[in-house]
This record gives structure tokens, C-alpha cells and sequence, in this order.
């Protein structure tokens, strides 16, 4: 995954002091509203999978913590049948990337992961949700933001280029469903490594 240095300021650790407001994992239940809307009025459908990035640090009671996350999903897993994996990326970045059929199931688990880590003490770890979609021209992500508390939405036009005109159109289109980033300067992109991929991968 293409993380470069200017992202990993904003959703990283040096983006302390450009927070907005708290992150609250309660804003992530938007994303149940939001992708009926992606579909009824934008023809996008989501692809079945959504993603939570966090950064690691060397701590027992981190460790623990990823752990009870962990167990979490993993009743889940049995509850809902939401799948998932953790994979740490060459930049050192980790996510837990779940896989289900019903979105409301992804946003509900994205939920509960995000809440442990805060309630374990560790929500300053957090980095972002990603919440993918397509339709016939492409792949589009909302992505939530821990550090600046708002989705900003980012749709990838292969690995270096993005599509601003459908990232305005999901912006005109759901704003006011989702609590939005107004500083596009802080539309971060998560680049795929290959066309066709997410961000995750």
C-alpha cells in the first residue's frame, strides 16, 4: 500500500495538533445510511469488504489489546459470518481487513474494533476506516479519518492519479449523511499498489 510521508502527518501521529474535533467510532454507523445512498442515487455497490488501519507500538498491553480485538471479530466471524485477516504493510502500518456480504455487518465490526481499541486505551493508535465501492467507471473509498474525526471521500484512477470529479460528486452527493472533511488539503490519498487493488492489499 502507497502510504507516503505527508500521509502518515495527517493520519499519523504529528496530526495531533490539526484534530478538528475527537474521533467518535459512533460516526462510523453513517457509513449504514450512506451506502444505500451510494447505491439509490450514485450506482455504486460496496465490494463486500471494509478495512481498519492502525499504527502498532511495543507494548505488552498493546498487544493485548489487538488480542481482545481479535476475539472480538472472531465471534463475530461466528455471529455473522463477517470474515477477516490482520496484515501489517511495508510501511509498518496495520489493518484488520473484514469480508462480508452485508455492509451494515462491515460498519457494525469496523465499529466494534475501533471502540476496543479506544476503550483499551489505545485510540490514539488509530488511524483510519475504509469503506470501499464501485461501479462501471471505477472504485471509490470513503475514508474515515481517527485524527481529523470526518470521512473524506478518495476514488483512485490506477496508482497516481485520482478521479476528482467523482470525489466531489460523492462529496455534493452525501453531504450531510456523513460528518465531511472541509479541508480537501486533508483528502489524503491511500494508494493501491496495482490497479485494481485497495488500499489494504
Amino acid at each position: 500500500m502507497g502510504i507516503f510521508d505527508t500521509i502518515r502527518a495527517v493520519l499519523g501521529t504529528s496530526a495531533e495538533t490539526d484534530a478538528t474535533r475527537e474521533a467518535d467510532p459512533e460516526d462510523l454507523f453513517g457509513m449504514s445510511t450512506a451506502y444505500m445512498t451510494m447505491e439509490a442515487d450514485l450506482g455504486y455497490d460496496h465490494v463486500g469488504e471494509a478495512a481498519l488501519c492502525f499504527s502498532g507500538v511495543d507494548s505488552t498491553r498493546f498487544d493485548d489489546a489487538v488480542s481482545m480485538v481479535e476475539e472480538i471479530l472472531e465471534a463475530g466471524e461466528i455471529e455473522t459470518g463477517t470474515g477477516f485477516h490482520r496484515h501489517e504493510d511495508d510501511h509498518g502500518y496495520h489493518w484488520f481487513v473484514l469480508e462480508d456480504d452485508d455492509p451494515e455487518d462491515l460498519v457494525t465490526s469496523v465499529h466494534f474494533a475501533a471502540d476496543q481499541f479506544i476503550e483499551e486505551g489505545f485510540g490514539s493508535r488509530l488511524l483510519a476506516a475504509v469503506f470501499g465501492f464501485e461501479n462501471g467507471d471505477g472504485r471509490a473509498y470513503w475514508i474515515y479519518s481517527f485524527r481529523r474525526g470526518a470521512y473524506y471521500p478518495f476514488a483512485p484512477d490506477g496508482t497516481s492519479d485520482r478521479n476528482q470529479r467523482a470525489e466531489f460528486k460523492l462529496q455534493s452527493v452525501l453531504d450531510g449523511e456523513l460528518g465531511l472533511e472541509d479541508d480537501e488539503s486533508y483528502w489524503y490519498p491511500l494508494w493501491p499498489d496495482a490497479p485494481g487493488r485497495h488500499p489494504w492489499e
